[in-house]
């Protein structure tokens, strides 16, 4: 039991140190990245490099999302233009994994003492930058933690029974990540967990690479809940991001099994292959979406209501 409660202490260390992160990244820049949102997004493709390099620099997707639906709400940016948004992140997103691969064991405590230090002045800007400092050193130590429990997790017959249907399911492995996501508020996190396992040998990349999917799709629920209390238009984003990671889990479903035969080529670690994957999977979603942009906006608004002025 000692080790399943030092998982989510690590589950909530990483998710801590994710918004710390984003906090200091975001009180550094949030007027300017609002008004680069809502300047660039003129075009779906302008607004896919717009909320690609937004997401890449917050590290979160649903934080973006959540940016986007309130810029709907204020006025400044109708739903249409929030689709390239909306594709964007699905591929800034994967800067996070990639960037949680690398090994910078050395630099966690250096990290965490000078950025604790830093929060303790008196500066707006040196305390934001102290925030982004341990945020990142509490990241890495959490990933750290995810790999070092994974083997004694297995020894719980919960966690054991819910491996081995994940290993055995692509739709248990997709089911189980989106819940766990949408429960969690991270796909960052969730697929941080699946890679403990995987780097430790206790889990397939299959039915990692699903995990990976559904956690795509229950990173939605963010969304979902912030457009909850809002305008026509905002909602009409949330249901467009939740469809538009829908489609893309559904069209790859079929060739997990094709990818993870191919997935050594990529990388000799599996979490970095992982994290390869991701950025396969929304880079290609993403792009194959975008000529189409207006027609699956106009796909969303037949499904979920058409506003009188629309």
């Amino acid at each position: 039991m000692i080790h399943f409660s030092l998982f989510i202490i690590f589950v909530l260390v990483f998710i801590g140190g994710m918004s710390l992160l984003r906090l200091g990244l975001f009180n550094l820049s949030e007027s300017s990245l609002k008004k680069h949102l809502a300047r660039v997004t003129g075009t779906p493709l302008k607004g896919l490099a717009a909320g690609s390099l937004v997401t890449a620099f917050l590290h979160s997707s649903s934080a973006v999302m959540v940016i986007t639906i309130s810029l709907i709400s204020a006025g400044m940016l109708t739903f249409r233009q929030s689709i390239g948004v909306i594709l964007g992140s699905n591929i800034g997103t994967t800067f996070t994994l990639e960037l949680i691969t690398i090994n910078i064991d050395i630099f966690i405590v250096p990290l965490a003492v000078l950025g604790a230090g830093l929060m303790l002045a008196s500066k707006a800007t040196v305390r934001n930058t102290g925030k982004i400092s341990f945020g990142i050193a509490a990241v890495f130590a959490a990933m750290r933690g995810f790999s070092y429990l994974a083997g004694p997790l297995t020894n719980l017959p919960a966690v054991g029974a819910l491996l081995e249907k994940m290993d055995s399911s692509h739709f248990w492995a997709i089911l189980c990540a989106a819940v766990i996501t949408a429960i969690i508020q991270s796909s960052t996190a969730m697929t941080g967990i699946v890679m403990g396992f995987l780097s430790q040998g206790l889990l397939g990349f299959d039915a990692a690479l699903a995990a990976m999917l559904g956690a795509n799709v229950g990173t939605c629920a963010t969304a979902l809940l912030a457009a909850a209390g809002s305008g026509k238009e905002a909602r009409l984003t949330a249901y467009a991001h939740l469809w538009l990671n829908i489609g893309g889990m559904l069209f790859f479903y079929p060739f997990i099994d094709s990818y993870a035969a191919f997935a050594p080529v990529t990388a000799d670690r599996p979490e970095v292959q992982l994290a390869h994957a991701s950025v396969f999977f929304n880079l290609v979603s993403s792009l194959a979406v975008l000529p189409f942009a207006d027609k699956f906006a106009k796909m969303v608004v037949l499904l979920h209501g058409r506003k009188k002025n629309d």
